[in-house]
């Protein structure tokens, strides 16, 4: 029975071309070595001795060079080509990363967070347009769970030895194990990987007949950029306002910190490609699955109000792993078989922004809300904020079936 399930398993991981597992290794050297942002928010508040009013702030402009740095991206990666993009954007991230340590004041961290982000997130939507370039077109769901996969896997390492690190070299070691990740990442992939053109076969006719010209008048999609942006905003609570409430409810370390964020990669690792090829296999809908994982996502907040006992953080952490589990392979997937043809990289950068203005709403919203009311107060506003996410989910599943449109 386990040898079975073993090699059902390993069956989930059949079928990628040489230049999706290139990219997956890239993802998971570049995510291994990221651990600025997982204690970002601890690096501000307790080294640098910035107020709650301040790291907001300062998260803010990092999500505001996130959004610019999406759409820029974007629209690049439509223009001039998605290689020349994520070459540019993870050689020169590291090299800012390398100097972003050396300031110290909260206007020069508000200008270096927004420019650092605008490089660094011009890579995403350039990423997403390669992969449907590289993969076979049965393929991409899979292929972007599989990049996802070494994203977790990264995050499962990442943070745990972001805690050591900490603990014996300080935060200075992180900024320069970040920016050599991204450039060992960039070089590997220059190295193994040729320039392609995108694929003639992104479903033209589904693109002329059903979809809008315009991603402005696309509503299903601005919808579906509503639900992205509600979800996103819970799940950047797991690196914004978390860390800091495992230290000062609970007494955590960086290290403690780390292992609870490593588990949230773990579980995606062994379960969340079983789970997408699973819901292929059987044909359920996509969008009920987000509706399921958008509610895994408020429950995950709402059992954090129980805070007498440490092991809630892990409840919690099930909780909303699940729910990224629901959520995220089949957004990243909606999205892109969502562009018409010419238009990926346009749709993408909006994908991505959206998940970068919740990045600005979610640690904004949150700090201030825990500065004015307390912890417990902003667990039960970000699980309300789930609520409309259902909602919308209901409402876009409605729009499609009426369209007559697949993908349900």
């Amino acid at each position: 029975m386990l040898q079975t399930a073993f090699q059902r398993y390993i069956n989930n991981f059949r079928g990628f071309t040489r230049e999706i597992w290139i990219l997956t290794l890239i993802t998971f050297i570049n995510r291994a070595g990221t651990m600025v942002l997982p204690f970002l928010s601890k690096y501000l508040k307790e080294d640098l001795n910035f107020t709650y009013a301040h790291v907001g702030w300062i998260m803010v402009a990092f999500g505001f060079g996130s959004m610019l740095g999406s759409w820029l991206g974007g629209k690049l990666s439509d223009k001039i080509g998605f290689y020349k993009i994520m070459v540019f954007s993870l050689f020169t991230s590291g090299i800012l990363l390398f100097l972003i340590q050396y300031i110290r004041t909260f206007w020069g961290l508000c200008i270096g967070m927004f420019v650092i982000m605008i490089v660094a997130d011009m890579f995403r939507p350039a990423m997403f347009v390669s992969l449907s370039t590289y993969a076979k077109p049965e393929n991409r769901t899979r292929a972007l769970t599989l990049v996802r996969l070494a994203v977790n896997l990264g995050f499962t390492a990442g943070p745990a030895l972001g805690g050591l690190i900490i603990m014996n070299l300080g935060y200075s070691g992180l900024f320069w194990i970040d920016g050599a990740s991204c450039i060992v990442s960039i070089l590997i992939f220059t190295l193994l990987v040729k320039e392609r053109k995108k694929p003639a076969d992104l479903d033209i006719a589904k693109s002329e007949t059903e979809i809008p010209a315009s991603v402005f008048k696309d509503k299903i999609f601005w919808i579906f950029l509503f639900v992205s942006f509600i979800t996103a905003m819970l799940f950047f609570q797991l690196f914004t306002t978390l860390p800091l409430y495992h230290n000062e409810k609970f007494g955590l370390t960086e290290f403690q910190s780390g292992l609870l964020l490593s588990l949230n990669g773990l579980l995606i690792f062994f379960l969340e490609m079983p789970i997408v090829s699973f819901s292929q296999r059987k044909d359920i809908s996509k969008l009920k699955i987000i509706l399921w994982g958008s509610l895994l996502m408020s429950i995950s907040f709402y059992v954090l109000l129980i805070n007498v006992w440490a092991g809630i953080l892990i409840v919690s952490i099930l909780f909303i792993t699940f729910g990224e589990m629901f959520i995220f392979p089949f957004s990243n997937s909606f999205a892109l078989s969502r562009a018409p043809k010419g238009h990926e990289g346009r749709y993408m950068a909006l994908f991505t922004m959206s998940f970068s203005l919740a990045h600005i709403a979610s640690s904004k919203t949150g700090l201030e809300i825990i500065a004015a009311f307390g912890y417990q107060t902003n667990w039960f506003v970000m699980g309300s904020l789930g609520i409309p996410s259902v909602a919308g989910c209901n409402w876009k599943q409605k729009l499609m079936k009426l369209a007559n449109l697949k993908f349900l």
